[in-house]
């Protein structure tokens, strides 16, 4: 899978991730902050899932509606946490993430609110 991990997420994550064998993108060796809207709009025009802890992502996408691949948003625990419930995600939501799902409020052996909102259907959100 594609991914782009934002630098909040962490780098052992990204370089977790690039370890399993998936292409990933990590924001946290750009120079500087782009901000989450490019963040987003990269992801998205690069068919790259978001991987966060940022709630801003949140407005973006239900307000702003902007495009996106898919969003994993993580909760703020520690990294080796955050790489047990990422791979918890990928294995049990594939499918849902390469149809471009938003997977929120993840804890530990539970995907609370789990939302599978595809592009075109925020505009029916709304």
């Amino acid at each position: 899978m594609r991914f782009l991990v934002d630098c909040c997420a962490g780098r052992r994550l990204a370089e977790w991730l690039r370890n399993e064998g998936h292409d990933v993108f990590d924001a946290g060796e750009l120079e500087h902050d782009p901000g989450d809207a490019t963040l987003l709009a990269q992801a998205a025009a690069e068919g790259r899932v978001l991987i966060t802890l940022d709630n801003d992502f949140g407005e973006l996408l239900f307000v702003g509606r902007s495009p996106h691949a898919g969003v994993i948003r993580l909760p703020d625990l520690p990294v080796d946490q955050r790489i047990t419930l990422t791979a918890e995600v990928i294995r049990d939501h594939r499918e849902a993430l390469e149809r471009q799902a938003l997977i929120t409020n993840v804890i530990e052996g539970i995907f609370e609110k789990l939302k599978t909102l595809r592009p075109e259907r925020l505009a029916e959100a709304g």
